[in-house]
Parts: structure tokens; sequence; C-alpha cells
């Protein structure tokens, strides 16, 4: 019983980040601010998924699921570096360098900055 509530749990509260995610991309009105829809609330609905199926196949059918594990992980580590590449394409394409807030660095924006002059080759 107890497993069946863990895996449940689980399943449930995927649903919920499943669901706030979608709601999240239907109702934000920018692009930057629908970026995070997916990225984070979508990314934990089917990390729990995946976690709730790891347990299940690990407290019922007594076998570690190392693919649950592997996507999870895979998961976790591409999310944020394709919403890092679609931000910068957003940028890039839909606002002009005057338009940003300072960025607090050395170097300022480094998508609108020349690049330095070690990386010429001549």
């Amino acid at each position: 019983m107890f497993v069946e509530i863990l895996v449940s749990f689980f399943i449930v509260l995927a649903g919920v980040f499943g669901l706030v995610g979608s709601f999240g991309m239907l109702k934000l009105k920018d692009t930057m601010q629908r970026l995070h829809a997916p990225t984070k609330a979508t990314t934990l609905g089917v990390g729990g998924v995946l976690i709730a199926s790891m347990l299940y196949f690990l407290l019922v059918k007594g076998t570690l699921s190392f693919h649950e594990l592997l996507i999870t992980i895979f998961l976790f580590l591409t999310a944020p570096v394709s919403a890092h590449f679609v931000a910068k394409t957003y940028i890039q394409v839909k606002m002009k360098p005057e338009e940003l807030p300072g960025s607090e660095g050395e170097f300022g924006w480094a998508i609108y900055d020349d690049p330095p002059a070690y990386y010429d080759n001549d």
C-alpha cells in the first residue's frame, strides 16, 4: 500500500506540473515569459513520471531501471541549454542593444559585442 501511495504521489505531482506548464504556454504573452513554462514546470512533470516509474520497478518488480535514470539526467541537462539558445536567439532577433538592461559585467552583452582581439587568426 505504501508503494502505491508513493508512486501515485509522484504521478499526481507530475500531472500538476505538466498542467501548470501547459497552462503557462497558453497564457503567458511573450516568448521570454513562455520560455519558463516548458523549461521549469514541464521538465519537473516529466521528471516526476520518470521517478514514479523508477520507484515502481525498484519496489514492485525488484529491478533497478537505469533507462529512466538516464532519461531524467538527459532531460535535466538539456532543458536549460536549449532554453539558453532560445533566449539568445530571441534577444538577437527581437531586441536592440539599447533596450537591454545593464549586464553588470566587464564585457556587456556577449551577443552584441565584437569578439576580442585574441580570436583574430591574422
